[in-house]
């Protein structure tokens, strides 16, 4: 990887002003990056419909405009979060026009992914990609690494497939009759489910949201394949500590936090004893979930969909893991239509 100084280290040195677009949890997950490097956030704006006299950080929130005019020349860090095509399209106009970046930082987990932390798991990671079957596979695990070391949504914008190229060239939906949704949210990966796999039988929905539960039992009423459970994937049976802050990362595992209630937590391997297809999007509990389903990986040999950016390691430890749990799988890498690199997926088909 020829990147020779990591996007902290040049905003460390850099000379023009740098302005920071977005509010909310990226960005304050930002902030604290900055304020540990001893970096300056000049000032905040959001897009003109949004900007109402907001304050954040002891700042007012101005216009893009009111940016343009108060400093000429300045480097944008882009704090949120999206995949709607127009927002992308505008990010990408902003790219081309300004000196423009996304800083990485975790979904979920310690630490960010700087060129040391790149260097200092550098084995690990080219063990991970000689595992990826195709050459595509590759160059999406290359320019995410290069989009977290530098912060350029360029990178990301090369690798952009469609969701359809799952179904249509990846995965054997017509051959799935047991299927498990980990993380099913409110049922919407089990509508498709239900809508590309032709022979579907059972899909075994699990969501430890109790908002988002709820509204998954309300749709498998009206759908009896499937089968909702309000419990969390993980590698044994045990209560956790749930996050309900209903931050981005609310589904997520943690003492550390002011509001919290007790979820039921079971290994997939408990849950079913055969099945076909395996969705893992479990807001960094995908590990704890591979290893709660090894007997199924192990002698049903499913075909697996496992989301990989939700801890700065998931590149390189899920790839690894899963291999581990059963050496047979072709595995494939894809990246969605996302800024920054959210819905990258591990497929381990057969």
């Amino acid at each position: 990887m020829d990147i020779k100084q990591d996007l902290w280290g040049y905003l460390q040195t850099a000379k023009k002003p740098i302005v920071m677009y977005g509010m909310g949890n990226g960005a304050d997950k930002i902030i604290e990056r900055f304020d540990k490097l001893g970096i300056q956030a000049a000032d905040f704006f959001a897009s003109d419909g949004f900007v109402r006299g907001h304050f954040f950080h002891g700042k007012k929130v101005l216009s893009f405009s009111e940016i343009k005019e108060k400093y000429g020349d300045f480097i944008i860090i882009l704090s949120f979060a999206s995949s709607l095509d127009n927002v992308l399209d505008y990010f990408y106009q902003l790219d081309e026009a300004y000196e423009m970046y996304a800083p990485d930082v975790p979904v979920t987990g310690d630490g960010t992914f700087t060129l040391d932390y790149y260097e200092e798991h550098k084995e690990a990671f080219d063990s991970a990609r000689q595992l990826f079957f195709d050459e595509w596979s590759k160059k999406v695990f290359d320019n995410v690494i290069k989009y977290k070391l530098t912060g350029k949504i360029s990178y990301l914008r090369e690798i952009e497939t469609s969701p359809d190229e799952q179904w249509e060239s990846i995965l054997s939906p017509d051959s799935y009759e047991i299927c498990i949704d980990a993380g099913a949210y409110n049922g919407d990966t089990a509508r498709q489910m239900l809508d590309k796999c032709s022979n579907i039988k059972l899909i075994y929905a699990l969501e430890p949201d109790k908002r988002n539960y709820k509204k998954l039992a309300a749709y498998s009423e009206d759908n009896p394949k499937i089968i909702p459970r309000n419990v969390a994937a993980w590698d044994e049976d045990t209560t956790l500590v749930f996050d309900a802050s209903g931050n981005r990362n609310a589904n997520t595992f943690s003492l550390n936090t002011k509001k919290t209630v007790d979820v039921e937590a079971k290994k997939i391997d408990g849950i079913a004893s055969t099945a076909d297809y395996i969705k893992y999007d479990v807001e960094g509990a995908e590990r704890k979930a591979l290893i709660g389903s090894k007997e199924l990986i192990k002698n049903s040999r499913p075909d697996l969909l496992v989301s990989a950016y939700h801890r700065n390691e998931d590149l390189f430890d899920l790839p690894l893991l899963i291999n581990e749990l059963n050496p047979d799988y072709k595995l494939i890498l894809r990246k969605f239509k996302y800024v920054p690199a959210w819905d990258l997926n591990i497929y381990a088909v057969k």
